[in-house]
């Protein structure tokens, strides 16, 4: 099963839809495990010890961070990168399909964009 982590500024509108979407979805909020304001790296090292795959919309700077995790030979369970311009509705069912139809291993070591193509 998916495990994931939102990052502190992703959108909340999705993460709600997301949960209502998806019974028993295990998703977790930065802001509620002492992330608030974390640098990249604290997140993802906190993501890679609890299995989580990350939810960002920061393509800036936290792509390179996993990737820096990756070539440094460090736990990555993924990224997943969402548009902050995406519609919303879009985003979830996009966001939804990933969850139910990947596995954890499928994710490990991936950055994965949102929308997909």
């Amino acid at each position: 099963m998916i495990r994931l982590l939102a990052d502190e500024n992703f959108d909340a509108d999705i993460t709600r839809g997301l949960l209502r979407r998806l019974a028993g979805l295990d998703l977790a909020l930065a802001t509620l495990h002492g992330l608030e304001g974390a640098p990249d790296p604290d997140v993802l090292a906190w993501a890679a010890r609890h299995g989580r795959i990350v939810l960002t919309h920061d393509r800036a700077t936290m792509p390179a961070f996993g990737h820096r995790r990756w070539l440094d030979g460090e736990p990555l369970p993924g990224i997943w990168v969402v548009d902050d311009g995406m519609a919303k509705g879009a985003a979830i069912d996009q966001l939804a399909l990933a969850i139910s139809c990947l596995e954890p291993e499928e994710c490990k070591d991936k950055i994965l964009y949102f929308p997909l193509r």
